[in-house]
């Protein structure tokens, strides 16, 4: 087997880092989010670092809730909303977004402000990266006239 000298070391490495952060960029049409219709109206939003998780590093397979962590599920963890909030989180550097629901505490990181599934990373474009600025819009379901009429 041949010897790969410096020159090709070298060469090999930054063409490894420039895959690595060009799987990181934001390609193709600012216009990708997700555009069917919601039920959820925007409550507040937020904006910072997000970050993900799964089961080999949750130390455990328990959420805050007491509920079972799943890399697939569309669940997130949150320093201060209410277990159950739906949130969209939007990835801010392909406009790719998610609905997910707080079922965890944390970040503990500083600076991050929301940590999802691997499987909503995946989702989102972002699981090679490790961790993206988005927007996190807490969401709210209005009550219908049916529902407002019942009560």
């Amino acid at each position: 087997m041949k010897k790969h000298t410096r020159k090709h070391r070298f060469a090999i490495m930054a063409f490894a880092s420039f895959a690595l952060l060009t799987s990181c960029a934001s390609f193709g049409n600012a216009n990708q989010a997700k555009t069917e219709k919601s039920p959820y109206v925007v409550k507040s939003v937020q904006e910072g670092k997000a970050s993900w998780y799964s089961v080999k590093t949750n130390f455990g397979t328990a959420t805050a809730s007491g509920e079972r962590f799943s890399n697939d599920a569309a669940t997130a963890a949150h320093k201060t909303l209410p277990m159950g909030t739906m949130v969209r989180v939007i990835n801010l550097k392909n406009n790719k977004s998610e609905i997910v629901r707080i079922n965890d505490r944390g970040p503990y990181k500083p600076g991050r402000i929301i940590d999802v599934s691997i499987g909503t990373a995946e989702k989102l474009g972002f699981v090679t990266c490790g961790v993206v600025p988005i927007k996190v819009e807490v969401l709210h379901k209005p009550e219908t006239d049916e529902e407002k009429s019942e009560g």
